[in-house]
């Protein structure tokens, strides 16, 4: 398996994001190009909201579910990961954190994790910043 950095660690699903979209994309352009050339403009502009709606339904329905399962189990393990390394709660403290600085710091190693959420919370860091800070990157294989 390849290692994972910030340049490379966003992932693609291929049977969704090369066949599902491109197929779907080549019905809508189709189906637009009907709309626009043929003298049943009403049907095809029909079949074409169809195609729009079914373009947004599976992207936001492909990734809701398992986005909101991923971020309650990242916030869990940094939590766990807080506790174990300090022996105090994160809870106290993680209203003071967004979502993606949450998120970003789930790739800070142990090591890093702790000077992190510190400068985090204090000067408010991105989650890109909290990223690029890292020294040695602690890679997520199973992301969605």
């Amino acid at each position: 398996m390849k290692i994972q950095t910030y340049k490379n660690h966003i992932r693609f699903y291929p049977p969704h994001h090369f066949v599902y979209y491109p197929l779907l994309a080549l019905f809508l352009f189709t189906s637009l190009y009907m709309a626009w050339t043929t003298n049943e403009k009403l049907i095809w502009t029909f079949i074409s909201i169809c195609f729009i709606f079914l373009f947004c339904l599976g992207f936001m329905l492909r990734q809701h579910y398992a986005i909101t399962l991923q971020n309650r189990i990242v916030r869990l393990e940094l939590r766990y990961r807080y506790f174990t390394l300090t022996g105090k709660r994160l809870e106290e403290f993680e209203y003071k954190l967004t979502d993606d600085q949450i998120f970003a710091l789930r790739f800070a190693p142990d090591s890093e994790l702790l000077p992190l959420v510190d400068d985090a919370v204090k000067n408010n860091l991105t989650g890109a910043a909290i990223k690029k800070a890292i020294v040695h990157w602690r890679a997520d294989y199973n992301r969605v």
